[in-house]
């Protein structure tokens, strides 16, 4: 017998691939269009109009889908055919371990990366952080129904930013193997990249777990909150989502002031 849990959490997963599959259908006409228009128009021109057009449609459509909780997204990391720019230069100790640390206007926020495990995203963070990406950014989206996390990252807070580039997806066995239903557990505290639904897409949008969240084993888990880091977002959830929604941007807002990443 499936429970009413179980059954939201189908529901939310087959809304969450929906959504996924709309976004990918979106980058293919985008793409197709610049190929016949780019003959006629500036390519640079193309580009950039049809790409905000498949984002803003695909926009609409997550916005009618919000309260059935789809996984993290970030609909405007560009696959690895379309990055513009290439990941940073490794520069981290891949033996060493990093804290990022946030200053947020819901109290400090901060939780470790193995670089061992994460060397990717480990240096990508570390990178954005030194040259200030975060700072002025702020979490845009809470899901409190099937999944309970908090997405922060977007430079734009609206859910299409990104820093130009990708990285690897990292460390995807770490959670164990996945359910029949095709699910792990990503454990409260757990820090994980956000992506297009297709592989290798993250970019710098990342979602922290405040409890306990099954959801496909296809999303860089990289770090770890701390007990204090982990209430905070506890509570920013309990607070629930602006207009009562299951998913949109929390009540609380949250407001990044400064983020940094050093050794720990």
């Amino acid at each position: 017998m499936v429970s009413s849990d179980q059954r939201r959490r189908q529901l939310a997963r087959e809304k969450f691939e929906r959504q996924q599959q709309r976004r990918e259908e979106a980058r293919r006409r985008t793409r197709r269009l610049t190929v016949v228009i780019a003959s006629a128009v500036a390519v640079v021109a193309v580009i950039g109009v049809g790409s905000y057009l498949a984002l803003d449609g695909d926009d609409t459509k997550d916005k009618a889908d919000a309260a059935a909780s789809p996984g993290p997204s970030d609909p405007a990391s560009p696959s690895p055919s379309e990055s513009k720019a290439p990941e940073p230069a490794m520069k981290i100790d891949k033996k060493a371990s990093y804290t990022m640390s946030l200053k947020t206007s819901q109290g400090d926020i901060a939780f470790t990366m193995d670089a061992a495990k994460t060397p990717h995203t480990t240096n990508s963070f570390k990178a954005l952080a030194d040259k200030g990406f975060f700072d002025g950014t702020k979490c845009h989206r809470l899901t409190t129904q099937g999944i309970f996390v908090l997405q922060c990252g977007d430079p734009k807070g609206d859910g299409t930013g990104g820093p130009g580039y990708t990285i690897p997806d990292e460390n995807l066995t770490a959670l164990g193997k996945a359910g029949k239903d095709g699910t792990v557990t990503y454990p409260a505290g757990t820090v994980a990249m956000a992506n297009t639904g297709q592989a290798h897409t993250g970019g710098s949008q990342f979602f922290l777990v405040y409890k306990d969240s099954k959801l496909p084993p296809t999303y860089t888990p990289f770090g770890t909150m701390d007990d204090a880091s982990l209430k905070a977002v506890k509570d920013i959830g309990a607070a629930g989502v602006t207009g009562g929604a299951a998913d949109g941007a929390p009540k609380k807002a949250v407001d990044i002031s400064k983020a940094a990443v050093a050794t720990s």
